[in-house]
């Protein structure tokens, strides 16, 4: 039965029957599983839990600011007005390749999914049609090959050896990649800074890896199409 107590913690699971996993790989540093983790203050979330091995949990004490939860569909409901966030004590450092993985489904633009809230550094839906990227001061915007960023989807980020940023929605590389280095620092997850462009929409996944592989990617992707 679903727990709606003042800090009962709720999980599940939803692990396709001999499916790849982001627990099979080595290289992963956080994972804040769909219906897994989750800790309600009655029906928000005062915490996401880190299903990796690494204990970057995400949470928030403000209740004002605590995400509404979907039991059904596993989403967090973030409102832009609200400023709701998770925020993790310990900042998850990627100075090298990564890959990113995430289920969403945006309501507006302007809006930050993650970020480094004390050094200003984020991943954000500038527009309908760019996804932008700050790393150590210096950013890049990725367009879409067609559509919006309004909507349902999932989308991979991953950065190579090179330093290439490429970005896939629901499962497709875009024509326009960037090149950006330096150490991306992520703490939270929809809000940048004091409640700067907060996240409005809703959240049901987000992996994060300090790797990066056509196989990791592919598998995210088919991970990630099944939420």
């Amino acid at each position: 039965m679903l727990a709606l107590k003042l800090g009962m913690s709720i999980g599940g699971s939803n692990k396709p029957m001999g499916g790849w996993t982001p627990s099979d790989e080595g290289s992963a540093v956080a994972w804040y599983k769909n219906k897994e983790g989750i800790t309600l203050n009655g029906s928000d979330v005062s915490a996401w839990a880190d299903s990796s091995s690494n204990s970057y949990d995400m949470v928030q004490a403000t209740a004002t600011e605590q995400p509404a939860y979907n039991a059904s569909t596993g989403a967090l409901t973030f409102i832009a007005g609200d400023s709701t966030n998770l925020q993790s004590a310990s900042s998850l450092a990627l100075s090298d390749e990564f890959t990113i993985g995430i289920k969403l489904a945006p309501t507006a633009t302007g809006a930050v999914i993650s970020s480094n809230t004390l050094g200003s550094e984020f991943f954000k839906i500038q527009s309908p049609t760019v996804f932008r990227i700050k790393i150590d001061g210096s950013q890049v915007d990725v367009s879409l090959d067609s559509g919006s960023f309004i909507g349902d989807y999932y989308l991979v980020i991953t950065r190579n050896a090179s330093n290439l940023i490429t970005l896939y929605k629901n499962g497709v590389a875009q024509a326009d990649t960037e090149t950006l280095a330096g150490t991306a620092d992520i703490d939270a997850i929809g809000v940048r800074k004091t409640d700067t462009n907060p996240f409005d929409g809703t959240i049901k996944e987000v992996q994060i890896y300090d790797s990066t592989s056509a196989e990791l990617t592919a598998n995210i992707n088919t991970y990630l199409s099944n939420l």
